[in-house]
């Protein structure tokens, strides 16, 4: 509630910020309202005993004093179909010098007309230009904006602790509390949000891989390949960052639950086609192994070209708007590119591994056949 102590907490922490992001780095940083009480400010500090003797109260001292200084609204009023306000005010010019405030005539409910000063202390002092109210709060806002070379979640970490740690550490008034908003806050929540989202992409790709195959073990080994994506991703974004600089926003970190769905299907053509070698053609896991790989390298190898090659240009090449799309196609190829390399290295030693749940269908022989000695 004391204002002054919010500007000395907001001042201390303005210092602690124009040194952690200096202007001469392209960083900005912005006090709203200013942290100085520049503006000269004249209070009228009512008197509770002076009221209480001639019978009045601070709130109408403070409607007396508002009709002769800007004007007090009574009413509102409708004329010729136009509502306007009833406004009761003083003589104009009545107040044109400081010291005629102390002059004001107060009427009392008995009819004495008394100066202000009778009934309130007159106190000169500064103050802001003005004062800002969050939820009902006042409050002092620190505009920050980075440069692009700095990202976001880096600035925001280092405000939390380099400067709302620190000075809660060093202890603050009481009333008196931080908080981080504005577009911090919403990256926050949209960065929780794609969380959430990646987790629901991997839950849903291995539930819909176990009702295909049947199985809860081959879509364990085809969700290997996810991680192997996600670090081709982050050297695809490394190289990019290489060339120029591209921040990890919400489309780059995009380009990571999109491979979910993509990286997948290297894998899914190695362990289905080895199903097929061992359930329907009865050859033994190992022989499986090889095989499936052998005659899959060439289909991976062309749908990885062909994705790649054809998203090269969205992350490479300038052009109107592709530095929006230019992070999530890095992201997209450095994936595709190791994944598709390393899921041929990875993928069948897992098969091996569990090389106990490869078997090939028992088929019956039919009912009427009967075996009998050859005569």
């Amino acid at each position: 509630p004391d204002l002054n102590d919010v500007l000395e907490v907001a001042g201390r922490a303005f210092q602690t910020i124009a040194r952690m992001f200096p202007r001469s780095q392209g960083n900005q940083v912005r006090a709203n309202p200013g942290l100085q009480n520049a503006s000269p400010e004249i209070r009228l500090v009512p008197d509770p005993r002076a009221l209480s003797d001639n019978g009045m109260t601070a709130k109408e001292l403070g409607q007396t004093v508002d009709a002769f200084n800007d004007g007090m609204r009574v009413a509102e009023v409708t004329v010729g179909g136009n509502r306007m306000d009833l406004t009761l005010m003083g003589p104009d010019k009545r107040i044109n010098r400081t010291e005629n405030i102390s002059n004001l005539p107060i009427v009392t409910r008995s009819g004495l007309v008394l100066p202000a000063s009778s009934l309130a202390k007159i106190v000169v002092t500064s103050s802001p230009d003005q004062i800002r109210h969050l939820e009902r709060v006042r409050t002092v806002t620190l505009q920050i904006r980075p440069s692009r070379a700095v990202a976001l979640e880096v600035a925001m970490e280092q405000v939390h602790h380099d400067v709302m740690n620190k000075l809660k550490a060093e202890g603050l008034p009481p009333g008196i509390s931080l908080a981080m908003g504005g577009t911090a806050d919403a990256l926050t929540k949209t960065f929780d949000s794609m969380m959430l989202n990646l987790f629901l992409a991997l839950v849903i790709v291995y539930l819909v891989m176990a009702i295909l195959f049947e199985s809860f073990i081959y879509p364990f080994i085809i969700i290997f390949t996810v991680p192997l994506a996600t670090a081709g991703g982050v050297a695809g974004l490394t190289i990019l960052n290489s060339i120029r600089f591209q921040a990890l926003d919400m489309l780059t970190l995009l380009g990571f639950v999109i491979l979910i769905g993509i990286v997948v299907n290297n894998a899914i053509l190695l362990v289905h086609q080895t199903l097929i070698h061992v359930r329907e053609e009865g050859m033994n896991a190992t022989d499986a192994i090889m095989e499936a790989t052998r005659n899959r390298i060439r289909p991976i190898f062309m749908s990885t070209l062909t994705s790649v090659f054809g998203m090269l240009p969205l992350a490479i090449f300038p052009g109107a708007g592709s530095e929006l799309y230019s992070g999530l196609g890095s992201v997209v190829i450095g994936g595709l590119s190791l994944s598709a390399i390393l899921t041929l290295l990875i993928i069948p030693p897992l098969l091996s591994l569990f090389s106990f749940s490869l078997k090939p269908k028992h088929i019956e022989a039919p009912a009427d056949v009967v075996n009998s000695p050859a005569e």
